[in-house]
């Protein structure tokens, strides 16, 4: 098991419309943690708390990163939950 804590920047999701920017930024994460663990993006599991965090203040009021500690275990799957 290879475990790891990354800090996903969302500058990008701005560049989105307003109404549109948490859903971007999860995908940005997703993305983001299937590329540092060299696994398809449809192997990779996002934890509740990380959702919450990029909603926390709305849709159109995104964090401008998150920290998020992901592990990839020997099947290939990533599951990744908010660093604390």
């Amino acid at each position: 098991m290879e475990e790891r804590v990354i800090t996903v920047p969302l500058r990008d999701a701005k560049d989105a419309p307003k109404p549109e920017r948490a859903g971007k930024a999860m995908k940005i994460v997703r993305s983001d943690l299937a590329k540092h663990f060299s696994a398809p993006e449809d192997d990779v599991n996002l934890d509740e708390s990380i959702n919450e965090e990029v909603w926390s203040r709305s849709r159109s009021k995104i964090p401008s990163k998150v920290r998020v500690r992901a592990a990839k275990f020997e099947d290939g799957v990533v599951e990744a939950e908010l660093a604390d």
